[in-house]
């Protein structure tokens, strides 16, 4: 049985991209050993994507360790930066983008402006491997605790640039619940101080900050069960869309046509953007999410609460899909 070994490296967003091309990989090599190097918190993501035999944990500190056989094929979609740590496991061959530090290695040439997830479908089809950018959903997991129909405003993003400001999200869910809506608050356990300001700045009891108390899973069926995912760009927004929830996006520094929900994605999210990158990785909050005000998010809010549910957690094909820019 050859080993395929996959390198995946970063957060839950950038696993939920490769996701059509994991399935396309099963596809094509059906009686091989799949092998995904990836963070270990994000372990029960990988196990609902079903297209891995066995993860290997990395670490930031340490990165990839491998103690298995030379794999027949490494896979790298982790972008230019995990050729090393590929060949330390000295493959056979090694499937990537090109890297001008490696110049005998083949591979298409890297295109910043490309969507992720048409990146990692379009690297695999390179090599022969036909890719369904469509297969994105999730089969949404079973928690503990239902929060079934509520409005999830997720406060948290990576980096300070990408976090909208907690004031504003304030008054989201101080809007939200004058409508009567069931509201929760997530984020990560570094976040929960925030999320609890807002919820008191909102008059939204603290039972309702879900912030830092659940695990991924957990986090995960709350998303799919939700009515509405409000979230900046972050791993939470891809989640609502491999579950099929309709969210209110609010991007910035990065673009939508990089990041966002995928365009064939019809009906479902409706993506604010003031038109202006910057650096996602900054200090302070990007002066383009900056633009994007309470009274445009509440607009998007009520236009997606207004809309007919739609059943199950399957995508609404019928529909168009919003992309609104701001300013």
């Amino acid at each position: 049985m050859a080993v395929v070994l996959v390198l995946r490296a970063r957060g839950l967003g950038d696993l939920l991209t490769t996701v059509p091309a994991l399935r396309a990989l099963r596809r094509a090599r059906p009686g091989d050993h799949i092998a995904l190097a990836a963070p270990h918190r994000l372990k029960p993501i990988v196990d609902l994507i079903a297209s891995v035999d066995e993860m290997v944990p990395i670490h930031d500190t340490v990165g990839l360790r491998w103690d298995g056989e030379s794999p027949a094929l490494a896979v790298n979609l982790d972008g230019t930066e995990g050729i090393a740590e590929l060949s330390r496991t000295k493959p056979e061959r090694i499937l990537t983008y090109r890297n001008p530090a490696f110049p005998d290695l083949p591979g298409p040439e890297w295109q910043p402006e490309m969507h992720d997830v048409d990146r990692w479908c379009h690297l695999l089809e390179s090599d022969g491997i036909a890719a369904d950018r469509r297969n994105l959903g999730l089969v949404p997991p079973v928690a503990s605790t239902s929060h079934r129909n509520a409005v999830v405003v997720h406060i948290g993003a990576g980096a300070t640039a990408r976090r909208w400001p907690a004031d504003r999200f304030a008054a989201v869910v101080r809007h939200l619940l004058v409508q009567d809506r069931d509201v929760v608050v997530t984020g990560d356990e570094s976040e929960r101080e925030t999320a609890l300001g807002v919820a008191t700045r909102a008059g939204l009891s603290s039972a309702r900050v879900l912030a830092g108390q659940q695990n991924l899973i957990e986090l995960a069926a709350t998303v799919a069960e939700a009515a509405l995912v409000v979230c900046g760009d972050t791993g939470v927004a891809h989640l609502a869309t491999a579950f099929g929830t309709r969210t209110v996006l609010l991007f910035g520094p990065n673009p939508p046509s990089r990041s966002g929900p995928p365009p064939h994605l019809l009906g479902r999210h409706a993506v604010l953007w003031a038109g202006q990158t910057g650096d996602p990785d900054a200090d302070d909050i990007d002066p383009g999410l900056l633009k994007i005000g309470v009274p445009e998010v509440v607009n998007a809010v009520d236009k997606q609460l207004r809309k007919r549910p739609w059943p199950g957690t399957g995508l609404d094909r019928r529909a168009q899909q919003t992309f609104r820019r701001v300013g």
